[in-house]
């Protein structure tokens, strides 16, 4: 292939105009593989390689445009080819607003957004557009009032009500007494209100006390106040380095259980985007014993054939990335355009918003999706738009995220709902 004359220059450019500049050259290079008579199809992502939560953002964006490589290099829609074109918006609303409208413009037939502030704010562009959307974001309010938007796994309140069952079904003498440790903004706020509703509904545990953390480096007072409070479990909805500090602090203290339950101490256990490999990376030993959930299958379970490992060697990443959750994610939900793109043309259909929108409301009973990259199959209708309903938990064991029982799904979440 022939490359351009001023690609040297492009090396001496932002990050994000080179993460721009890559995918859609990825893109482009299948493309020219997949020969001149097939049709390109615009996915376009908006999310934070940047800015705040740029943690999981960066991870999550080479995981979509590995497999939009992937999908032209195998081709996977034939002689058809995706374009993947993503955008930095360093976690801001106002610029994921103008990065949308740019994809609309370049013909985009399927988006997957990020935040959880910028789905629930372009709620409307979307019903506008008529598009549908994927975002990185599980906020079970991002359904409310919204025909487009498909959450790929189990929402965070159906996680963070989960992790509280499993606190109340192991849990020694009485109510368990919890405490909630959230992400400063929507992202962080989307399960209080939801884990409030399930205790209300007969779930079994106190819910102490609820913090909002910051930028505060030392979380001595906070963990201190915990413990004389009785708390024994504190669940994160965040994401990983603020957990990273806060078990560091507690190991510190003498404070972080061992056990599940130890009493005067306080167990942990985390929604998805609060743990995970990347957490390990972080916190290192501090992380030992620690619970989380998710909806994925870690490759810890799947082995080195796991697909993310497959496509993190193939693209020339970091061997770590691999083992992201966050990569993974990015995968995950790209698999679900490109499935959705390949049913509506081995049924001979044109592959259109109208025809994605209408493939992925028929992803359900014998035409369910199993992406080999979660626990369960994914599932969407008409009137259940929450992907995959299975979770799994897992604890940390000798410096990995181990499967701890089988895939579950959250009693006292169907009950609010």
């Amino acid at each position: 292939m022939k490359i351009a004359k001023g690609m040297a220059i492009l090396v001496s450019l932002s990050f994000i105009l080179f993460m721009t500049v890559s995918c859609e050259k990825s893109a482009e290079e299948g493309a020219t593989s997949a020969g001149t008579t097939g049709k390109e199809y615009v996915l376009g992502s908006s999310l934070a390689i940047t800015g705040p939560t740029s943690d999981a953002g960066s991870p999550y964006a080479k995981g979509i445009e590995d497999y939009c490589k992937y999908t032209n290099a195998e081709k996977i829609l034939g002689d058809d080819t995706v374009k993947c074109v993503i955008r930095d918006d360093a976690y801001k609303t106002e610029t994921t607003k103008r990065n949308f409208e740019d994809f609309i413009t370049q013909g985009m037939v399927i988006y997957l957004n990020y935040s959880t502030g910028s789905t629930l704010a372009l709620k409307q562009d979307f019903e506008e557009e008529k598009i549908p959307v994927l975002p990185a974001s599980f906020h079970a309010g991002n359904l409310d009032n919204s025909n487009y938007i498909f959450l790929p796994i189990a929402s965070y309140s159906e996680q963070a009500i989960g992790l509280v069952e499993y606190v109340v079904q192991n849990h020694q003498g009485g109510n368990p007494k919890i405490a909630l440790f959230l992400h400063p903004s929507a992202f962080g706020r989307g399960p209080l209100e939801d884990v409030k509703k399930a205790i209300e509904a007969g779930l079994k545990a106190d819910l102490v006390e609820v913090v909002e953390h910051g930028k505060d480096l030392d979380n001595t007072a906070v963990i201190k106040r915990l413990t004389s409070k009785g708390i024994q479990y504190v669940i994160s909805q965040t994401v990983q380095p603020p957990v990273a500090t806060l078990l560091k602090d507690a190991n510190r203290l003498g404070l972080a259980a061992k056990d599940f339950g130890e009493k005067g101490k306080l167990t942990f256990l985390g929604c998805h985007y609060a743990g995970g490999p990347d957490l390990i990376a972080l916190a290192g030993s501090a992380a030992e014993s620690t619970f989380w959930t998710t909806s994925y299958t870690m490759t810890t379970e799947q082995g080195e054939n796991a697909l993310p490992i497959q496509l993190a060697k193939q693209y020339g990443r970091d061997a770590e990335l691999g083992k992201s959750q966050n990569y993974m994610n990015g995968i995950m939900v790209t698999q679900i355009a490109i499935e959705a793109m390949k049913r509506i043309k081995d049924k001979g259909g044109e592959i259109s918003r109208a025809a994605l929108y209408d493939e992925l409301n028929r992803m359900n009973g014998v035409n369910i999706y199993s992406p080999g990259t979660t626990v369960g199959p994914v599932s969407f209708s008409i009137s259940d738009r929450s992907g995959v309903d299975a979770l799994q938990l897992y604890k940390a064991i000798n410096g990995e995220f181990r499967s701890y029982g089988e895939p579950f799904t959250s009693e006292f979440y169907g009950k609010i709902k």
